[in-house]
Order: structure tokens, then sequence, then C-alpha cells
């Protein structure tokens, strides 16, 4: 069974999906007997936000980002483990300094009111410094564990290894 801020963070991201499914439906409807909802796209953009972010840590955690590892795959274990290590650091900075601005953006968002809806656009910045720390949460993992000697921080286990001869 995966720990309970998994499974969390995997309601919440069904929850997400489906209210911006019946947003959207919704407005479409609507629409189309003359009578829009003109806050219903602005909501489903703002929690589209949201679910781009726990997207995001769901795909760190299962070491399913994009990346470019053609050389990394070609070096010796140990050297592979110290690149690893040291693109998860400078990753954590990256990080931070994004959960930094992003709580000023939001500070400095907070009076501003996103689209007709009425909510502060506070709400949608809000998303890039909680998502940063979700993201930097799950990377503090998969460098404990690779300092540990245990799975490499980026590299999925199942990952296909070149033949060298």
């Amino acid at each position: 069974m995966p720990p309970i801020h998994v499974v969390l963070e995997e309601f919440v991201a069904k929850a997400l999906l489906a209210a911006i499914v019946v947003l959207v439906f919704l407005a479409a409807a609507a629409r189309t007997f003359g009578h829009p909802l003109i806050w219903s796209v602005d909501l489903a953009q703002l929690l589209f936000v949201w679910l781009c972010m726990l997207g995001a840590n769901k795909a760190l955690r299962r070491k399913s980002h994009i990346g470019v590892d053609f050389f990394v795959l070609r070096l010796p274990t140990a050297m592979r483990r110290i690149v690893e290590i040291v693109l998860g650091l400078l990753t954590l900075g990256f990080l931070g300094a994004l959960a930094y601005l992003g709580v000023r953006l939001t500070l400095l968002n907070a009076e501003r009111i996103y689209g007709d809806s009425g909510i502060s656009y506070a709400w949608v910045t809000g998303a890039v410094p909680v998502g940063c720390v979700l993201l930097a949460l799950t990377l503090i993992g998969h460098l404990v564990r690779c300092l540990r000697g245990g799975a490499l921080v980026f590299l999925r286990e199942d990952a296909p290894r070149p033949v060298v001869e």
C-alpha cells in the first residue's frame, strides 16, 4: 500500500481532473443554450494549473520525466551516482529559488482578480510555490535513498542500459 500522502495526492489530482471536465462540459452546454458560465473557464484553468503541479510531482516520484541520459548511461555506476546527486542538488536549488519567487509573486497578486471569476489571482500563482515544495520533498527522498546506496535519483531501475564492449 502506498503512503498516505501519495494516496491523498492521487485523490486530489483525480478530483481536480473530474472538476475540470465537469466545468468545461457545463460551460459548453450553457453556452449552447445561450447562458454562458463565464467564470467556469477561469476556474477550470485555475484547477488545471494545480493539476499540472501534482502531475509533475507524480512523474518525479516515478522518475518519468523526460531526460537525456545517452552519456550518463555509459558511465560507471559510481560516476553515474555522483552525476545524479549533483544534478539532484542543482535541481533542489532551482526548486528552492522558484518556490521563494513564487511566494513573492503570490503575495503580489493577492489583490488581482482572475478573469471574470472574482477569485484572487494568488490562487493561480500559489500553485508554483506549493508545487515546488512538493517536488523538492520528493527529490529529497530520492537523494536520501541514493546517498544510502539505493536507487539513483532520476534514472529508473528499468531504464535500458547500453551494451558497452
